[in-house]
């Protein structure tokens, strides 16, 4: 990236537009925002309500203090270095220190997060991957020490929620796969219990962003987020396909896919010489990457149909990600007491450099994404949207200036507010309408309009819920444009005060009780069983 630039991967402007809006709201004095302001070209969407927010808070932080074009780069290397800490701390449990770095490495540039870095640029997905060994880590401190393994577990379960949610859908059922395995082990309850009770309270602490998300989808069109090629059966290993684009993309991950089972099956069987060392680690490892190499082959798309929520995970082949943490492991412990160590690490050291190698000449390397992200929130054009946080009646593609023939055409900014005549059609100068803009920020939108006749004002925004009218001070209801769900103003003859205002809505309120009611409830959990640990060192001191 150094010498080429950013690798422009498949939702690399996704992700850049979002941190670019959001900076725009910091500097406006939102730190957490819930509306994209320049979403579907400048009409808005609530992407940050369901989006998790970790990513792009850290995408925007870094692109506050360092050069725009460098915040990509600097995002995936600071990940892929906590990767490596957190399989680190993972696999010391188990492994010498040398074997321990070595898995640590192995994780940070296994095959599927050079996928996601040079090909799917999913920066969230990657955050949540670099977790992930920190989960089992958790989990095997739950089994091994009961209550007196928390917080992490809790803490890890609720950082992936707020990182990436298909990457947590698939943590979720790792994690009750790994606690499973644990009671099978320890022929009791406890680990079922402890692990269950630490779920909990993750769910709990990422309350805030979880339940408004579940909570407002009924007021998006989240049915598109498994439309045509995102659905799961259409993107099992080696799955065919009329889009020749999305073929070859299947393939190439398919073949990363193979790969690293095979690796990892092969370090599996070598380790397994070992496994008296770390017994309950060894088997929930095992039992992991069957279930992983498992569920991305279509014999199982009964259970991709029926388990809650797994098919919001779209792509089977996201089941690397926990994959990945098991092959490394298996390699660093299968190469450790080996006689042949030296070529294990030679053989997978060229593997892997070779598959990066192909990995960065296929890529797509485009330095201009985002310079024209910037032009276009600074000159107020906006960016594209996306279909499943689209609000429920609109048509994104049928707004004011959209060429729906074209979905790559770039409409011009469209004015921010617009006169409607009574058929809906909007007119410049309706009525000798006169308005004049207050304010316009992404969560509040002030303007005086004054009209020798009743009217109604188109105004640049997407009706949703959580936007309340105010006219002259008094709550008022909007009407909504046919297709598009454009928010009109009625307005009776006279001069009026108009403000928009995009509110904190219920279930906001209550989900941030619950997060800040867990964190406390825990830290007292947490105290409590340190204390009496303390004295019952004492004790035995004396």
């Amino acid at each position: 990236m150094f010498f080429l630039g950013n690798a422009s991967g498949h939702d690399f402007d996704f992700h850049l537009a979002s941190w670019l809006d959001v900076s725009s709201q910091w500097h406006e004095g939102t730190f957490y925002p819930r509306w994209a302001q320049w979403a579907n070209w400048g009409f808005g969407e609530p992407r940050f309500v369901f989006y998790p927010p970790a990513s792009w808070m850290l995408g925007t932080a870094l692109g506050s203090v360092l050069p725009w074009r460098m915040a990509p780069g600097a995002f995936i290397w600071l990940t892929l270095i906590f990767a490596g800490f957190a399989m680190w701390r993972m696999a010391r449990e188990c492994l010498a220190p040398p074997q321990a770095a070595a898995a640590a490495v192995f994780f940070a540039v296994n095959p599927y997060h050079l996928v996601i870095v040079y090909y799917r640029s999913d920066f969230a997905e990657l955050l949540a991957s670099a977790l992930l060994p920190l989960l089992v880590l958790g989990a095997l401190r739950v089994i091994r020490d009961g209550w007196r393994g928390l917080p992490l577990l809790p803490s890890v379960f609720a950082a992936i929620w707020l990182s990436n949610a298909p990457a947590a859908v698939i943590s979720t059922y790792s994690l009750a796969l790994l606690l499973a395995i644990g009671a099978i082990y320890c022929r009791g309850f406890r680990p079922l219990v402890v692990g269950g009770a630490a779920m909990l309270a993750g769910f709990g602490l990422a309350a805030f962003y979880i339940f408004p998300a579940a909570f407002e989808q009924r007021w998006i069109q989240i049915a598109e987020v498994l439309a045509q090629n995102l659905r799961p059966e259409r993107n099992f290993l080696f799955t065919s396909g009329s889009d020749p684009e999305f073929v070859l993309f299947n393939w190439k991950v398919s073949g990363v896919a193979l790969t690293v089972m095979l690796i990892a099956g092969i370090a599996a069987v070598l380790a397994a010489r070992r496994r008296r060392e770390f017994p309950e680690l060894w088997w929930m490892l095992l039992a992991l990457g069957l279930a992983s190499a498992m569920l991305m082959f279509p014999p199982v798309l009964l259970l991709w149909r029926n388990l809650p929520k797994l098919r919001f995970v779209q792509f089977p082949w996201r089941w690397l990600v926990p994959l990945g943490a098991v092959y490394a492991f298996f390699i660093a412990a299968a190469a450790g007491r080996s006689r042949r160590a030296l070529y294990w690490w030679a053989a997978l050291l060229v593997i892997t450099g070779a598959m990066a190698t192909v990995i960065v000449r296929d890529a797509w390397w485009d330095s201009e994404d985002i310079p024209v992200l910037t032009e276009a929130i600074r000159s107020g054009q906006g960016y594209e949207g996306t279909d499943e946080y689209a609000p429920l009646g609109c048509d994104r593609y049928s707004l004011p200036g959209v060429n729906p023939a074209d979905p790559e055409f770039v409409p011009p900014a469209t004015p921010l507010i617009v006169p409607v005549n009574p058929d809906s059609t909007l007119t410049p100068r309706a009525h000798r309408l006169r308005l004049h803009v207050d304010e316009w920020t992404a969560e509040r939108k002030k303007f005086t309009a004054n009209s020798l006749r009743s009217t109604a004002v188109a105004v640049r925004l997407i009706n949703y819920p959580a936007w309340q009218l105010l006219v002259d001070g008094a709550p008022a209801s909007p009407r909504v444009a046919p297709k598009t769900a454009q928010f009109l103003v009625p307005l009776a003859a006279g001069s009026h005060h108009v403000e928009l205002i995009f509110v904190r809505t219920w279930d906001r309120s209550v989900s941030a009780t619950i997060s800040a009611v867990t964190a406390m409830i825990l830290l007292t959990a947490v105290f409590i069983v340190r204390r009496r640990d303390t004295h019952q060192a004492h004790g035995v001191v004396e």
